[in-house]
This record gives C-alpha cells, sequence and structure tokens, in this order.
C-alpha cells in the first residue's frame, strides 16, 4: 500500500514539473520569419545569442548587434541583461535547442523572453 502512495505522489510531481516546464516555455517562441520582421521595425528587440564565441565566426555567423553570452555562462551573467528586463528579447542559437533552455531560464528569472525556431540554421534558410 505504501509503495502505491510513493508512486502517486512521483506521478504527481512529475506530471507537475511537466507542467510548469510547458508554462515556462509555451508560447515564447517566434518564428525567423516573424523575427526579421522585429529586426527591421523602428523599435529594435533585444537579441540575445547563446552560442559560444567561436560559433559566431562559423559558416552560420551572426545577426548584427546580438548581444552573446554562451548558454553555459548564461545563469551567472543575467545581470548583464538587467537592462533589458522591461523590453522582449529573442534568444537564438544554433538549432534552437540552446535557446529554448537559455528561455526559459530568462522567463524564470522575470524576463520577457522568446525562443528562435530553427535557429541560425533556419536564418539562413530563410534570408538566402
Amino acid at each position: 500500500m505504501k509503495n502505491k502512495y510513493i508512486i502517486i505522489i512521483f506521478a504527481t510531481i512529475l506530471l507537475l514539473s511537466a507542467y510548469i516546464f510547458s508554462q515556462s516555455t509555451g508560447k515564447s517562441e517566434i518564428s525567423i520569419a516573424d523575427l526579421i520582421v522585429q529586426l527591421e521595425s523602428e523599435e529594435k528587440p533585444i537579441l540575445l545569442d547563446v552560442r559560444n564565441p567561436n560559433e559566431l565566426k562559423g559558416e552560420l555567423g551572426h545577426i548584427y548587434n546580438a548581444i552573446n553570452i554562451p548558454v553555459h555562462e548564461l545563469e551567472g551573467r543575467l545581470s548583464e541583461l538587467a537592462d533589458y528586463k522591461a523590453k522582449k528579447i529573442f534568444v537564438i542559437c544554433r538549432s534552437g535547442n540552446r535557446s529554448r533552455y537559455a528561455t526559459a531560464l530568462l522567463n524564470k528569472a522575470g524576463f520577457n523572453a522568446s525562443n528562435v525556431k530553427g535557429g541560425m540554421i533556419e536564418y539562413h534558410k530563410v534570408k538566402k
């Protein structure tokens, strides 16, 4: 009987964790096409590139004026983004995986962040 309660508690915690994660990442995505429109608007959004600095020099390059903070350093460097807390931040990486994690971290810290779906790979497909 005790094992049954442990399983129920564990399942509840697992479901609650999945719900919280989905809420923190839920509608916080933007397509490359929408990002390009935002970047070309008068009120430029904040673009955060969470790739490693050497990746910015690679074949995918980088987007002009993007702030670069590698994802593994982001939590310790959140203070560098404090001036942008009231602004929309778009988070990009190579394919959208690291930026998804970074977006959740930023939103949990009170920022208004959106993941750029497809990352720089998709950006180059659309921009060509």
